[in-house]
Parts: C-alpha cells; structure tokens; sequence
C-alpha cells in the first residue's frame, strides 16, 4: 500500500477514534480487496458546497469524524465572521442512514463551540432548512443529506446567514478553515448541550403558511379542488410536508403512493431515488394510471427536486423533464401576474447556463428580466442578494428538476413546487385543457426548445484524473464541427472567456470560474460539458431547437429533434 495512505490508516488505529471504528478498519485489511486504499487515499473534500461521500470509515468517507472536523472548522469561521454577536445555526437531515447521527454530531459540535442550535426533532426538507435560517435569524445551517444519491452516500450541505448554500467568499474561506483543522483531536466533541433547542412543529406551521402565500389563483382550485393528484416522496422527507401543504392549498383528492410512503434510507423500492429516473417514477406512473390521476409528483429524499407526469396529447402517460417543468412554472407565474395586475416593471426571473433557452424567449414576451447564472441554487440565490432592493425576484429554476418561487427561502423548493404545479393543472383543468397542451402551445409561441442529458460516470481513485483529462482534451482541442454544423462559438467558463471560433474574438464571461466548456453550432445546437460538483461523473448538456408552426405537427418536430440529439452524441462519441 502506498506510504501515504498506511500513514493514515495508522493515525486511525492509532489515534482518538472508537472501536467498531478500528474494528472496521482491520476488518477491510483482512479483507484486502482495495476498499481500504479508497476510503483512505484522500480527505473527502470540503467543497464549495460541503461534504458528499460513500458512508464508512476512512478520510475519504463520510463519518462521525470527517462530519466532526467539517463542523469544527464551519464552526471557526462562523465566530470569526460574527465576533460578539450571538451565533445561531439551524440544521435538518433527511431519511437516509445515519441523517440523524449525523446531524445530531453536527449539532454537538456547534453547541461545544458556543453557538446557538436549532435542531430539527426529526427528518425536514431541505427548503424548510433555508427558510428556517431566515426564519430564526441565522447566521448559517447545515443539512445532512445526498439529496438523490444511491443508499450508500451521504453528505453535508452548508448555509449562510440569507439561507443561501456558501457563495464566495465565504466557501473558499469555510474551506481554508475546515483544512486548517488536522486530528480529531482538534474538534470540540461535547460540553454546550445546553445550547441545542429542538424544533418542528411552529417552523411547518410558519414555513406552510409561506408556501400558501404563494398561490396565485386560489378560486380556481376551490372549482378544481378533487383534481386528482398522486404524489411519492420516494421515501424522503416530502412525506413531512407535502401532504400538509396541498391541504392547505386546497386540495381535497390526494393519492399518495403507499409503497414509498415510509421514510428509508435503504431507498428499497428503487435504485436511484431520483425524481429525474424513469424507474424510480414508476409505481407512481402505475398508480396514476389505474386512477386515471390528473397529475403525478414525486420528490427526491431531501425535497429539493420535483418530478411530474401528465398525460399527452394521446392520452398516454409522460414524465416532463426539468427544462420543460420550469418552462411551465415561469410561463404561469409570469403570466399570472400580469393577468392580476400585481405584475412590477423590475420582475426577473433566473436561471442557469444550462437550462433551456427558452427561458429567455418567456422573459422578453413577458417584459422580465432574465439572468444566466452557473449551475446551482446557490448561485440563483446570490444573484437575488445582489438585486435586492432594484429588482423584484418572482422565480427560478434549473434543468435538474428544481424552482425556487418567491424570495422566501434562498434553494430549490420541490414542496412549493409540487403545489404550484397542482394549482396549474387545476388552472388549465378548468379551461378543458392540459399542461402538455399548455406546454406544446408555448412550443408553437417561442419555438420548440428540447433538451437532453447524459452523465459518464468514472468510479474510483483514477475516475477524477480521467474527468479532468477530457475537459482538458475539449479545452485544448474544441470540436471544429459538431454533427454537420460548424462550432461557431466556444464558451469556457473556466477561463471565463468567450470565443468566436471564425473570426477569433474574445470576450470576457462575468461570471465566478466554473470548470463548465460550451460549444455552440452555427444552426443554434449547444452543448455543454460539465464535470459533476458532488458525483465522479461528467455531464453533456444538450439543447436543440425548431420552429412548431401549429401544435398538429407536434409530434413530427418532437422525432426531428430527438433525432438531431441522437445524431450529435453519436458524432461526439459519447454513447
């Protein structure tokens, strides 16, 4: 074994650690099966956004003592960016294994660092987290959860004082603080249990009530009110508050999906629990089917992502993905207001380099302003902090099926989501129509957007190096041509620079670094390429699009562009 790595593999059996801890580490010596090397070869970074690992023992992995030492060093910044004020903190966890353990370890160690705890009494979702830090009058949180990663991860998302995931500077600086901590010995384990109070029930109440502010047609869901709705929360924290809020909504016929009903970090019906997979929406497609529903929902474990399923233009079930789900909320609350009159001259709406275009297109027909920022919701979130006060934030969103609605909470929001989107099935119910027919009309309107995604996953301890190594090979050598169409431009957020491949102009991208290329074809087609923040896999972004001319020829267009997507990432070689 590498000297590195047995160093610190005998710094564990050695040190301050517990004994089914070591007991596990000689148990994956005995084993020699390599497991040993990759939970020790590396720390499991602090990132921009916390921590997210496979759960066991080692520096790589997700324990009682990396969670500790990240929480020391959070801790340390906290009390050095606030001196003499009173430091609170919320934090939340989900239903994976050890969420609980987890948070209640975080807890413990901002409570022994003098700080003031408030700590969810039981699994919460991720929304209810950010609006707590506002609510109480934070100056940060974290919630334990891998939002929709397989069973065996878990992570740690850290939050700033306006609710908001860590931008710059405090990331980087969170990050230098967390290094600086070098044993286990340097945390602050117990001694302020004094300082946690347990909280639940007044923050649902307080957050429910916001969520319900946000409807925007309450009379048209008192006609529509047995719209029959089935909802899953895959076995996450959804369950807590979704039920809870379309009640409060309204709504009077919703089916839950009893088979994921239960909280379990073992995730036992699906392989991902992720709104965005077929499978895992499946009993869900099945159950509303057999009702013969009027609209399907279903959360990721954390309830931060919403996927849905309506029926098409056929009668046959389909799931939307999050570009067209996004279209459809920006469409209706944009709408809406002006229809009500509450409209304002400095609304804006925002959303992320690699979410549809189309987003534009609604922005410009409704007279709002529309901001690209990088992928994640904390950035949607800074973004509002620095128009706050000029302009007047209505919604956001991404492709990777999250909205933020309102400026309540600083993070995606599935659970206001899901209630928005049964408002706006009731909303077209009431007009004889359906939310495919609204989204194939705003097809014909701004054009036909369509998108896809693929992720390449590189496990291992080389499966970082090989991800760096193909962005640097379309860094150095971008493609000339993609699927018969000249690459015009290339985007490098990296380098934060712009370049018009046939005429050699540079401009420069205002815009935090961010390791993301984009290559944008003469007839329009971009694609992205973006390794992943919390996941060993790169991600290809794809968007084409046509012109619809009538919502006949829909399903035509709809195989041209499929086809047109196919054909570029067979040119690109990634499948």
């Amino acid at each position: 074994m590498d000297t590195a790595i047995q160093q610190k593999v005998d710094t564990w059996l050695q040190g301050n650690f517990d004994a089914a801890t070591k007991d596990e580490i000689r148990k994956l010596q005995a084993s020699n099966s390599g497991d040993l090397a990759d939970s020790f070869y590396r720390n499991l970074e602090f990132g921009t956004g916390g921590l997210r690992g496979i759960m066991g023992v080692g520096t790589n992995r997700m324990n009682k003592y990396t969670v500790g030492m990240a929480t020391q060093g959070y801790a340390n910044y906290l009390k050095e960016s606030f001196p003499g004020e009173e430091v609170r903190v919320a934090i939340a966890h989900d239903s994976r294994n050890n969420s609980r353990f987890f948070a209640e370890t975080v807890a413990n160690v901002f409570a022994a660092n003098g700080l003031k705890v408030f700590l969810f009494e039981s699994l919460r979702p991720t929304p209810e987290l950010s609006f707590a830090i506002r609510h109480l009058k934070c100056k940060g949180g974290v919630v334990c959860t891998a939002s929709h990663n397989p069973k065996e991860y878990n992570g740690y998302k850290a939050y700033w004082v306006d609710g908001g995931q860590l931008v710059p500077p405090h990331d980087k600086n969170v990050i230098k603080e967390v290094e600086k901590i070098a044993s286990v010995d340097d945390v602050k384990w117990s001694g302020g249990e004094n300082n946690i109070t347990l909280i639940g029930k007044e923050l649902d109440e307080a957050y429910t009530e916001m969520v319900k502010g946000l409807s925007v047609y309450p009379e048209v869901i008192a006609k529509q009110h047995d719209l029959k709705i089935v909802y899953t929360p895959i076995h996450g924290t959804g369950i807590k508050l979704v039920p809870a809020v379309l009640k409060a909504f309204g709504f009077t016929n919703v089916n839950i999906v009893d088979e994921q009903a239960e909280p379990d970090g073992n995730f036992p019906t699906v392989v991902y629990p992720n709104p965005e997979e077929k499978e895992t929406m499946s009993i869900g497609l099945q159950k509303a089917k057999e009702l013969d529903a009027d609209i399907l929902l279903g959360t990721d474990p954390d309830a931060d992502r919403v996927g849905i399923g309506v029926k098409d233009n056929n009668g046959n079930w389909v799931l939307m993905n999050g570009n067209q789900t996004a279209v459809l909320a920006f469409n209706y609350v944009l709408e809406a207001r002006k229809t009500k009159g509450i409209a304002q001259p400095n609304d804006m709406i925002i959303t992320t380099i690699v979410t549809t275009g189309m987003a534009d297109g609604l922005a410009k027909g409704n007279n709002v302003a529309c901001y690209r920022v990088l992928t994640g919701f904390k950035w949607i979130a800074e973004m509002i902090r620095l128009k706050e006060g000029k302009e007047n934030y209505v919604i956001g969103g991404e492709e990777s099926f999250g909205l933020m609605i309102g400026d309540k909470i600083r993070d995606k929001d599935a659970v206001s989501a899901v209630a928005l989107l049964c408002e706006m099935a009731a909303y077209e119910k009431e007009k004889g129509r359906t939310l495919f027919q609204k989204l194939v009309d705003l097809y014909v309107q701004y054009g036909f957007y369509k998108e896809d995604l693929i992720s390449i996953t590189k496990k291992g301890m080389d499966g970082q190096q090989q991800i760096a190594a193909m962005m640097e090979s379309y860094r150095a050598n971008p493609p000339k041509v993609i699927n018969g169409s000249d690459v015009v431009e290339l985007l490098d957020y990296e380098l934060q620079k712009g370049t018009n491949l046939q005429t050699g102009k540079e401009w420069k991208i205002d815009l935090p670094k961010s390791n993301v290329l984009q290559f944008i074809t003469a007839d329009g087609s971009i694609i992205s390429a973006r390794p992943s923040g919390t996941e060993p896999k790169i991600k290809f972004y794809f968007s084409v699009k046509e012109e619809l001319a009538n919502a006949a020829d829909f399903d035509k267009v709809n195989k041209q562009l499929d086809d047109k997507i196919k054909a570029i990432i067979g040119d690109m070689k990634l499948a």
